[in-house]
């Protein structure tokens, strides 16, 4: 019954999203971390297909965005120019509050975002997005000595890197799992407002992979 009700549910909202945008203003309340998930892995799936229909991107949008922003999503991620989270869950303006930094590491700032948007702007889900390829994660398993405030990134990534050296498989590629993961485990437990909104289960945060040659998003276990 309850695969049923999923099936169903995942019907009715492809053809939601295919005519357009799911929630008008105001669109995050209301919006269980589910249904902000769904919504995500349903844009990727166009986007993989190359069927998108790039909603929210008009002069309509435009002017009801002049009274506020509700983002339904959060979207951690790495600042390489091949992850666009707008463009590879094909939505558009006011649909997701993004935060991009190289390696997707989350510092205070960082955290204090995440806060803010789903405190004061009712997003129920924070995405941590690695990605295949990445440079961040790659320059931290060849070691060696990293120049400037690169290395304050590369720290960041080490104990992902630490935990892969023990694994089976890919190095890097356990590595760019590993980080994924430990951001998101970082952000869940992050005191004193993140850790309490999950507690409440107000807020859900899922690791995941974006594969840049295939396109195609995966959620991490």
């Amino acid at each position: 019954m309850k695969t049923l009700r999923c099936n169903i549910l995942s019907v009715i909202l492809t053809v939601v999203f295919l005519s357009g945008s799911l929630f008008a203003e105001g669109e995050a309340e209301g919006v269980s971390p589910e249904i902000a998930l769904q919504r995500l892995m349903l844009g990727n799936k166009r986007f993989v297909k190359s069927k998108v229909i790039h909603p929210n991107q008009n002069a309509k949008r435009r002017g009801d965005l002049t009274k506020g922003q509700h983002p339904f999503a959060i979207v951690v991620t790495c600042s390489d120019s091949r992850v666009s989270p707008e463009i590879l869950f094909d939505l558009g303006l006011g649909d997701i509050f993004v935060i991009r930094v190289a390696g997707n590491v989350v510092d205070d700032n960082a955290l204090g975002s995440i806060e803010y948007a789903a405190e004061h702007l009712g997003s129920k889900l924070v995405v941590v997005l690695g990605h295949s390829k990445c440079g961040a994660v790659s320059a931290t398993v060849q070691g060696g000595e990293i120049p400037g405030h690169i290395k304050s990134i590369t720290d960041a990534i080490k104990p992902a890197v630490d935990k892969a050296k023990s694994q089976s498989g890919d190095v890097i590629e356990n590595s760019i799992k590993n980080n994924a993961k430990l951001v998101a485990e970082k952000i869940r437990t992050s005191k004193p407002i993140l850790e309490e909104l999950i507690k409440e289960n107000k807020l859900m945060v899922a690791p995941a992979e974006y594969d840049i040659s295939t396109g195609t998003v995966t959620l991490l276990k």
